[in-house]
């Protein structure tokens, strides 16, 4: 057993691509728990969409072991983190699980949006921070210019900056020697009640929830009695253990160790993340957890063919049982029929669950327009939360639409600025700082509606500052606005899949723009589809689909006219029965037309 003043707890932040899981991925190789043989890249992403991908969705945890040279043996417990802005929940519950954290900067970008917010992230939780400059072996690395931009931000001494590669392992012996010098042993009360921190939770089809906890003071052993304080419930300890990168089983924890619970817990809901582990008898008080992430995006999942609504149900259920995050609830429409209303932390997080639905479970899914949420003060004095187009109710009961506000942070080149300016006042954004970081770049803050860069704000970024603009958010809160449902009609019957909200003053402008999507996307058809925008009892905008026509004229050469226009008419009196008995059929990409109708 490791001595507890020989427990190092850290986490890895970093800005998505800067190295992270490389330098976890040589951190276990230099600690020899992972041999070369049994190695790969990305080691700890087991998912198959990170690998893919090349990014870490899932938070994971490992215990290294590690024989230092003063003859000590030491427990390095790394708990890796994401890097992508929609999933700055892990990175904040990794944190508090945790007494250090090191600072990852690429030696090729320097510090980026990202690096600065988990920075501020690991200060909120009081946290050592050890920076450390990777990629110093690319013939592009600057590593002596982001020591200098490391200096300026954090304040700290040069001589505390590590220069490391992760890919060919330089540096890395030292940067183990700073984590054991530089970051704090536990300090928690061996000799006090239980106290550990559940910071994330699985469900394994055969033991139950198994619940990750970081054991703050004093122990708990297999066979013992705990209850967790939030839902107040008591289990047996079946199983607890630590990673080594698997599951290793063992008889106790300690405290500062971390590690695994298994208690015949059969719902997730039971073992809350953020919630406090302790002794079925014990009076303590429950540790500060951190926020619960909370969803951001909404939008409606519909299987193709109506008899896999029940496939998709268990699909989700089996998915939201690994994703605390991850939302939904039965919703019905009149164009798709049964479905769910899904909530996600973010487009990426939208794009990855949508995508494990339709390789897990084999699952055709059609997706509606995405949309933020929105809050609701009624005339009545109820405040209500508005995920879906179609629950906004009438106008005249309605005394303050709010929407999300956040506070976005964008880091460019410092000849960009102007750019960057002009397109964030375009998406009616309120300057608010700017900041030198170096002698080159700058960090901008704006408070912007949510709505206004979620879906596409990125890519304007990325291609208005040629790749180097990084961008980072947090909601601040939710402001009145003067905002307008719009529904969208086809021949004449709304689609409340297409419906969408947005600003009053931009309607006419957006549902047009809307009408001429929808127009290239729905086929035409036998009769003449009329396409209107509408805005409560008023249209704003409407197109035409020019309907197929057969030439009933051909076979008239010459004659009296008339004898052509009664063959017109009789056309004319056919189309309009058809129209009034032909169903429109609106295919899956006319639904993301929504998405690809904003005029910048």
């Amino acid at each position: 057993m490791v001595k507890q003043e020989n427990i190092r707890n850290f986490s890895i932040i970093a800005h998505i691509d800067h190295g992270k899981s490389t330098l976890a991925d040589r951190l276990l190789l230099a600690t020899g728990l992972v041999s070369e043989r049994d190695f790969r890249d990305q080691f700890l992403d087991d998912m198959e969409l990170e690998r893919e991908r090349g990014i870490t969705i899932k938070a994971r945890s490992v215990a290294m072991p590690y024989k230092h040279t003063d003859k000590n043996e030491y427990l390095l417990n790394l708990i890796d983190t994401p890097g992508h802005v929609d999933f700055s929940y892990e990175v904040s519950r990794s944190l508090a699980a945790c007494e250090g954290s090191l600072l990852v900067v690429d030696a090729t970008q320097g510090i980026e949006a990202q690096t600065v917010a988990n920075s501020y992230l690991a200060l909120n939780h009081d946290l050592a921070i050890i920076p450390v400059v990777n990629k110093i072996d690319l013939p592009s690395a600057q590593p002596e210019g982001v020591k200098e931009e490391i200096v300026d931000f954090l304040g700290c001494h040069p001589d505390e900056i590590i220069f490391v590669s992760a890919k060919t392992g330089q540096g890395v012996p030292e940067l183990i020697e700073a984590i054991i010098k530089r970051i704090p042993a536990p300090s928690g009360k061996k000799e006090g009640p239980l106290r550990a921190l559940i910071f994330d939770s699985v469900y394994d089809d055969y033991r139950g929830v198994i619940s990750h906890i970081r054991v703050v003071d004093g122990e708990v052993g297999k066979g013992d009695m705990v209850r967790m304080l939030q839902v107040g419930r008591e289990y047996d300890v079946t199983e607890l253990g630590t990673f080594s990168p698997k599951m290793k089983q063992c008889n106790r924890l300690t405290t500062g160790q971390v590690g695994y619970v298994v208690g015949n817990i059969k719902e997730l809901s039971n073992a809350n993340i953020g919630d406090t582990l302790t002794a079925a008898k014990a009076q303590v008080e429950p540790l500060p957890g951190y926020v619960e992430p909370q969803s951001m995006v909404y939008c409606g999942l519909y299987p193709s063919a109506t008899e896999n609504f029940e496939n998709l149900r268990k699909a989700l259920d089996r998915l939201a049982l690994n994703d605390c995050s991850f939302t939904y609830e039965p919703e019905s429409s009149q164009a798709l029929g049964f479905g769910f209303r899904c909530g996600f932390l973010g487009m990426l997080h939208m794009d990855i669950i949508r995508e494990r639905l339709e390789r897990e479970s084999d699952i055709d899914l059609v997706t509606t327009a995405p949309n933020v949420t929105y809050e609701i003060l009624k005339t009545s004095g109820e405040l209500i939360k508005v995920h879906s187009p179609a629950d906004v109710p009438d106008r005249g009961v309605i005394e303050e639409f709010r929407e999300p506000i956040v506070k976005l942070q964008v880091m460019v080149p410092r000849e960009f600025i102007g750019t960057i300016m002009t397109l964030a006042e375009d998406r009616r954004g309120i300057y608010k700082t700017l900041e030198y970081i170096g002698s080159f770049r700058v960090l901008l803050s704006y408070e912007i509606p949510f709505a206004e860069i979620v879906f596409d704000f990125y890519d304007k970024l990325k291609s208005s500052t040629r790749g180097y603009g990084t961008m980072d958010y947090e909601l601040l809160c939710y402001r009145d606005s003067d905002l307008a449902k719009i529904d969208i009609l086809v021949a004449g019957v709304p689609v409340d899949a297409l419906s969408l909200i947005c600003v009053r003053d931009k309607a006419d402008k957006r549902g047009r723009a809307i009408l001429q999507k929808l127009r290239k996307e729905i086929p035409r058809h036998m009769f003449q589809v009329a396409l209107q925008a509408a805005v409560g009892a008023k249209v704003v905008a409407r197109e035409n689909i020019a309907p197929f026509r057969k030439n009933v004229t051909a076979k008239c050469y010459g004659g009296d006219i008339t004898r052509k226009r009664k063959l017109l008419e009789k056309q004319k009196e056919g189309k309009k029965r058809m129209r009034m008995v032909g169903n429109v059929t609106v295919p899956q990409k006319a639904f993301l037309a929504v998405l690809d109708s904003r005029d910048d």
